[in-house]
Protein backbone atom coordinates (compact mmCIF):
# COMPACT_ATOMS: atom_id res chain seq x y z
CA UNK A 1 0.00 0.00 0.00
CA UNK A 2 1.76 3.53 -1.04
CA UNK A 3 1.98 6.00 1.21
CA UNK A 4 -0.41 8.72 1.72
CA UNK A 5 0.86 12.68 1.70
CA UNK A 6 -1.31 13.71 4.68
CA UNK A 7 -1.54 11.40 7.96
CA UNK A 8 -3.84 12.75 10.68
CA UNK A 9 -3.22 11.52 13.95
CA UNK A 10 -6.10 11.83 16.82
CA UNK A 11 -5.15 10.99 20.28
CA UNK A 12 -8.75 8.92 22.19
CA UNK A 13 -9.38 9.09 25.61
CA UNK A 14 -13.22 8.42 26.58
CA UNK A 15 -14.47 9.67 23.35
CA UNK A 16 -16.36 6.64 22.04
CA UNK A 17 -19.69 9.50 21.49
CA UNK A 18 -16.61 10.91 19.56
CA UNK A 19 -15.15 8.83 16.80
CA UNK A 20 -18.05 8.89 14.41
CA UNK A 21 -18.70 12.31 14.11
CA UNK A 22 -14.17 13.01 13.66
CA UNK A 23 -14.05 9.95 11.14
CA UNK A 24 -16.70 11.56 9.16
CA UNK A 25 -15.22 15.19 9.29
CA UNK A 26 -12.09 14.12 8.38
CA UNK A 27 -13.20 11.81 5.46
CA UNK A 28 -15.61 14.85 4.33
CA UNK A 29 -12.73 17.81 4.77
CA UNK A 30 -9.68 15.53 2.84
CA UNK A 31 -11.89 14.43 -0.20
CA UNK A 32 -9.45 14.60 -2.99
CA UNK A 33 -6.35 14.07 -1.03
CA UNK A 34 -4.14 10.71 -0.23
CA UNK A 35 -4.47 10.39 3.43
CA UNK A 36 -4.83 8.30 6.48
CA UNK A 37 -6.35 8.85 10.03
CA UNK A 38 -4.36 7.15 13.11
CA UNK A 39 -6.78 6.88 15.74
CA UNK A 40 -4.46 6.30 19.21
CA UNK A 41 -6.54 4.81 21.46
CA UNK A 42 -5.02 6.33 25.12
CA UNK A 43 -5.96 3.45 27.27
CA UNK A 44 -9.53 4.04 27.27
CA UNK A 45 -12.20 2.31 30.00
CA UNK A 46 -15.44 2.77 27.68
CA UNK A 47 -16.40 1.39 24.14
CA UNK A 48 -13.59 3.92 22.13
CA UNK A 49 -10.77 0.79 20.57
CA UNK A 50 -13.98 -1.20 19.56
CA UNK A 51 -15.98 2.06 17.34
CA UNK A 52 -12.82 2.89 15.99
CA UNK A 53 -11.63 -0.67 14.86
CA UNK A 54 -15.41 -0.79 13.30
CA UNK A 55 -14.43 2.09 11.42
CA UNK A 56 -11.04 1.04 10.38
CA UNK A 57 -12.31 -2.85 9.15
CA UNK A 58 -14.32 -0.30 6.82
CA UNK A 59 -11.77 1.83 5.87
CA UNK A 60 -7.54 0.63 5.50
CA UNK A 61 -7.21 4.25 4.95
CA UNK A 62 -7.75 4.49 9.45
CA UNK A 63 -5.78 2.64 11.60
CA UNK A 64 -6.04 2.12 15.22
CA UNK A 65 -3.25 2.24 17.46
CA UNK A 66 -4.36 1.33 21.22
CA UNK A 67 -1.30 1.60 24.66
CA UNK A 68 -1.14 -0.24 27.20
CA UNK A 69 -2.84 2.10 29.35
CA UNK A 70 -3.69 6.01 29.73
CA UNK A 71 -0.16 7.93 29.36
CA UNK A 72 -1.55 11.10 28.41
CA UNK A 73 -1.78 13.19 25.41
CA UNK A 74 1.60 14.05 24.80
CA UNK A 75 2.87 10.26 24.80
CA UNK A 76 -0.04 9.18 22.88
CA UNK A 77 0.50 11.61 20.23
CA UNK A 78 3.90 10.97 19.93
CA UNK A 79 3.02 7.19 19.24
CA UNK A 80 0.57 7.91 16.44
CA UNK A 81 3.05 10.11 14.87
CA UNK A 82 5.56 6.95 15.26
CA UNK A 83 3.06 5.07 13.60
CA UNK A 84 2.28 7.72 10.37
CA UNK A 85 3.24 7.18 6.74
CA UNK A 86 2.58 10.49 5.32
CA UNK A 87 5.32 13.46 4.30
CA UNK A 88 2.88 15.87 5.64
CA UNK A 89 1.63 15.17 9.83
CA UNK A 90 -1.72 16.83 11.25
CA UNK A 91 -2.28 16.51 14.89
CA UNK A 92 -5.47 17.26 16.33
CA UNK A 93 -7.68 16.51 19.61
CA UNK A 94 -10.04 14.04 19.29
CA UNK A 95 -13.10 15.48 20.91
CA UNK A 96 -14.60 17.35 18.07
CA UNK A 97 -14.04 20.37 19.14
CA UNK A 98 -11.03 20.76 16.64
CA UNK A 99 -12.55 21.15 13.11
CA UNK A 100 -11.54 19.02 10.34
CA UNK A 101 -11.98 21.62 7.90
CA UNK A 102 -9.04 23.61 9.50
CA UNK A 103 -6.84 20.88 8.07
CA UNK A 104 -6.24 21.55 4.24
CA UNK A 105 -5.58 25.49 5.38
CA UNK A 106 -3.22 24.29 6.98
CA UNK A 107 -1.18 21.98 4.88
CA UNK A 108 -1.52 24.53 1.85
CA UNK A 109 0.23 27.43 4.96
CA UNK A 110 3.02 24.39 5.24
CA UNK A 111 3.83 23.65 1.71
CA UNK A 112 4.56 27.86 1.43
CA UNK A 113 8.04 26.48 2.96
CA UNK A 114 7.31 26.12 6.49
CA UNK A 115 7.99 23.35 8.78
CA UNK A 116 5.54 23.41 11.15
CA UNK A 117 2.09 25.37 10.65
CA UNK A 118 0.23 26.06 14.25
CA UNK A 119 -3.24 26.73 14.58
CA UNK A 120 -4.98 29.60 17.38
CA UNK A 121 -8.32 28.68 18.79
CA UNK A 122 -10.51 32.05 17.67
CA UNK A 123 -13.87 32.56 19.49
CA UNK A 124 -12.54 29.57 21.97
CA UNK A 125 -15.35 27.41 23.92
CA UNK A 126 -14.06 26.67 26.45
CA UNK A 127 -15.05 27.20 30.68
CA UNK A 128 -14.00 31.14 31.42
CA UNK A 129 -12.31 30.43 34.83
CA UNK A 130 -10.90 27.02 34.41
CA UNK A 131 -9.67 26.53 30.66
CA UNK A 132 -9.48 30.10 29.26
CA UNK A 133 -7.94 32.00 32.00
CA UNK A 134 -5.01 29.79 32.80
CA UNK A 135 -4.96 29.36 29.23
CA UNK A 136 -3.71 32.90 28.71
CA UNK A 137 -1.44 32.97 31.47
CA UNK A 138 0.19 29.94 30.30
CA UNK A 139 0.56 31.33 26.67
CA UNK A 140 2.29 34.20 27.90
CA UNK A 141 4.40 33.16 30.23
CA UNK A 142 5.76 30.88 27.34
CA UNK A 143 6.52 33.02 25.08
CA UNK A 144 8.36 35.27 27.64
CA UNK A 145 10.30 32.35 28.81
CA UNK A 146 11.03 30.81 25.38
CA UNK A 147 11.20 33.61 23.38
CA UNK A 148 9.04 31.75 20.48
CA UNK A 149 5.65 34.16 20.15
CA UNK A 150 3.11 31.52 19.40
CA UNK A 151 -0.56 32.51 20.17
CA UNK A 152 -1.80 29.82 21.45
CA UNK A 153 0.35 26.75 22.56
CA UNK A 154 -2.15 24.31 23.68
CA UNK A 155 -3.85 24.76 20.45
CA UNK A 156 -3.71 20.37 19.15
CA UNK A 157 -4.30 21.67 15.43
CA UNK A 158 -1.02 21.75 14.20
CA UNK A 159 0.72 20.60 10.70
CA UNK A 160 4.15 19.53 10.60
CA UNK A 161 6.69 18.26 7.51
CA UNK A 162 8.25 14.64 8.46
CA UNK A 163 11.58 16.57 8.19
CA UNK A 164 10.55 18.22 11.15
CA UNK A 165 8.20 15.22 13.32
CA UNK A 166 11.92 13.07 12.88
CA UNK A 167 13.69 15.40 15.30
CA UNK A 168 11.53 15.66 17.86
CA UNK A 169 10.68 13.38 20.72
CA UNK A 170 7.47 14.20 23.14
CA UNK A 171 6.99 12.87 26.46
CA UNK A 172 5.18 14.25 29.80
CA UNK A 173 2.95 17.48 28.74
CA UNK A 174 5.21 18.79 26.06
CA UNK A 175 2.36 18.76 22.96
CA UNK A 176 2.73 22.79 24.54
CA UNK A 177 6.15 23.32 23.86
CA UNK A 178 6.15 21.92 20.28
CA UNK A 179 6.74 24.99 18.91
CA UNK A 180 9.73 26.15 21.39
CA UNK A 181 11.16 22.52 21.24
CA UNK A 182 11.03 23.10 16.92
CA UNK A 183 12.27 26.07 17.05
CA UNK A 184 15.51 25.17 19.87
CA UNK A 185 16.40 21.94 18.37
CA UNK A 186 15.62 22.05 14.55
CA UNK A 187 15.89 25.91 13.85
CA UNK A 188 12.16 25.56 12.29
CA UNK A 189 10.07 28.09 10.15
CA UNK A 190 6.91 28.39 11.75
CA UNK A 191 3.68 30.05 10.67
CA UNK A 192 0.48 30.30 12.19
CA UNK A 193 -3.05 30.45 11.19
CA UNK A 194 -6.66 30.81 12.70
CA UNK A 195 -9.13 27.96 13.31
CA UNK A 196 -12.25 27.03 14.14
CA UNK A 197 -12.95 25.89 18.31
CA UNK A 198 -16.19 23.95 18.65
CA UNK A 199 -18.01 23.77 22.35
CA UNK A 200 -17.45 20.19 23.47
CA UNK A 201 -20.93 17.70 22.62
CA UNK A 202 -19.97 14.87 24.22
CA UNK A 203 -18.27 13.28 27.39
CA UNK A 204 -15.82 15.82 29.77
CA UNK A 205 -13.11 17.39 29.77
CA UNK A 206 -9.65 15.96 30.93
CA UNK A 207 -7.99 19.08 31.95
CA UNK A 208 -8.43 21.38 34.22
CA UNK A 209 -6.78 23.54 37.10
CA UNK A 210 -4.67 20.82 38.10
CA UNK A 211 -2.18 21.03 34.86
CA UNK A 212 -0.57 24.24 35.93
CA UNK A 213 2.27 22.63 37.76
CA UNK A 214 2.82 20.23 35.33
CA UNK A 215 2.96 23.16 32.95
CA UNK A 216 5.52 24.94 34.91
CA UNK A 217 7.41 22.02 35.58
CA UNK A 218 7.62 21.12 31.87
CA UNK A 219 8.18 25.21 31.28
CA UNK A 220 11.27 24.49 33.23
CA UNK A 221 12.80 21.50 31.62
CA UNK A 222 12.23 23.39 28.27
CA UNK A 223 14.31 25.98 29.30
CA UNK A 224 17.44 24.39 30.26
CA UNK A 225 17.60 22.39 27.05
CA UNK A 226 16.85 25.66 25.29
CA UNK A 227 19.81 27.25 26.89
CA UNK A 228 22.42 24.26 27.37
CA UNK A 229 21.41 21.83 24.91
CA UNK A 230 24.71 21.91 23.28
CA UNK A 231 26.88 22.67 26.19
CA UNK A 232 25.52 20.85 29.52
CA UNK A 233 28.77 21.87 31.13
CA UNK A 234 28.20 25.41 30.81
CA UNK A 235 25.15 24.97 33.07
CA UNK A 236 26.68 22.87 35.91
CA UNK A 237 30.06 25.38 35.64
CA UNK A 238 27.70 28.00 36.91
CA UNK A 239 26.28 26.56 39.86
CA UNK A 240 29.87 25.27 40.52
CA UNK A 241 31.48 28.40 40.24
CA UNK A 242 28.48 29.80 42.62
CA UNK A 243 29.32 26.35 45.32
CA UNK A 244 32.89 27.75 44.69
CA UNK A 245 32.07 31.52 46.34
CA UNK A 246 30.47 29.99 48.69
CA UNK A 247 33.19 27.73 49.62
CA UNK A 248 35.76 30.69 49.70
CA UNK A 249 33.10 32.98 51.73
CA UNK A 250 32.89 29.96 54.29
CA UNK A 251 36.60 29.79 54.16
CA UNK A 252 37.60 33.39 54.79
CA UNK A 253 34.73 33.25 57.94
CA UNK A 254 36.80 30.24 58.94
CA UNK A 255 40.43 31.98 58.71
CA UNK A 256 38.64 35.11 60.93
CA UNK A 257 37.47 32.32 63.54
CA UNK A 258 40.70 30.99 63.84
CA UNK A 259 42.97 34.09 63.85
CA UNK A 260 40.11 36.08 66.25
CA UNK A 261 38.69 33.42 68.93
CA UNK A 262 41.58 31.05 69.12
CA UNK A 263 41.88 27.41 68.31
CA UNK A 264 39.78 26.17 70.38
CA UNK A 265 36.59 28.12 69.86
CA UNK A 266 37.07 28.08 65.98
CA UNK A 267 37.32 24.45 66.11
CA UNK A 268 33.83 24.06 68.28
CA UNK A 269 32.33 25.78 64.57
CA UNK A 270 31.39 24.07 61.36
CA UNK A 271 32.46 26.57 59.18
CA UNK A 272 35.76 24.78 58.10
CA UNK A 273 33.21 21.37 57.66
CA UNK A 274 30.84 23.85 55.64
CA UNK A 275 33.91 24.80 53.32
CA UNK A 276 34.55 21.16 52.12
CA UNK A 277 30.86 20.59 51.90
CA UNK A 278 30.69 23.88 49.05
CA UNK A 279 33.88 22.48 47.88
CA UNK A 280 33.09 18.58 47.43
CA UNK A 281 29.87 20.14 45.53
CA UNK A 282 31.56 22.14 43.31
CA UNK A 283 33.74 19.16 42.03
CA UNK A 284 30.88 17.08 41.65
CA UNK A 285 29.21 19.11 39.44
CA UNK A 286 31.78 19.91 37.27
CA UNK A 287 32.37 16.10 36.92
CA UNK A 288 28.48 15.75 35.95
CA UNK A 289 28.99 18.49 33.57
CA UNK A 290 31.55 16.87 32.11
CA UNK A 291 30.21 13.55 31.86
CA UNK A 292 26.94 14.86 30.34
CA UNK A 293 29.01 16.53 27.66
CA UNK A 294 30.82 12.95 26.73
CA UNK A 295 27.32 11.42 26.59
CA UNK A 296 26.37 14.26 24.34
CA UNK A 297 29.45 13.90 22.19
CA UNK A 298 28.93 10.47 21.71
CA UNK A 299 25.29 10.96 21.11
CA UNK A 300 23.90 8.55 24.26
CA UNK A 301 20.33 10.10 23.49
CA UNK A 302 18.32 6.59 23.07
CA UNK A 303 14.49 6.54 24.13
CA UNK A 304 13.70 6.25 27.15
CA UNK A 305 11.23 3.94 29.37
CA UNK A 306 8.58 6.55 29.76
CA UNK A 307 7.65 6.05 26.22
CA UNK A 308 4.03 4.06 26.02
CA UNK A 309 4.03 0.25 25.56
CA UNK A 310 1.80 -0.16 21.98
CA UNK A 311 -0.35 -3.27 22.82
CA UNK A 312 -2.15 -3.20 19.29
CA UNK A 313 -1.72 -1.59 15.75
CA UNK A 314 -4.66 -2.06 13.68
CA UNK A 315 -4.51 -2.37 9.66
Amino acid sequence: MPSPSISVVAPLFNEEECVPGLVRGIADALEGYSWELILVDDGSTDRTAEVAKGFAAEDDRIRVVRLARNYGQTPAMQAGLDHARGEVMVTMDGDLQNDPVDIPRLVAKLEEGYDLVVGYRVRRQDKFLTRKVPSWVANRIIRLVTGVRIRDNGCSLKAYHRRLVDRLQLYADWHRFIPAMAAATAGARIAELPVRHHPRQHGASKYGLSRIPKVVADLVTITMIRRFRERPLMMFAGAALAAMVLAGAFGAAALVSIVGFGPEKANAMVLPGATLLWLGLSSYLVMVGLIAEVALAQGQSGRDDRQPIVREVGP
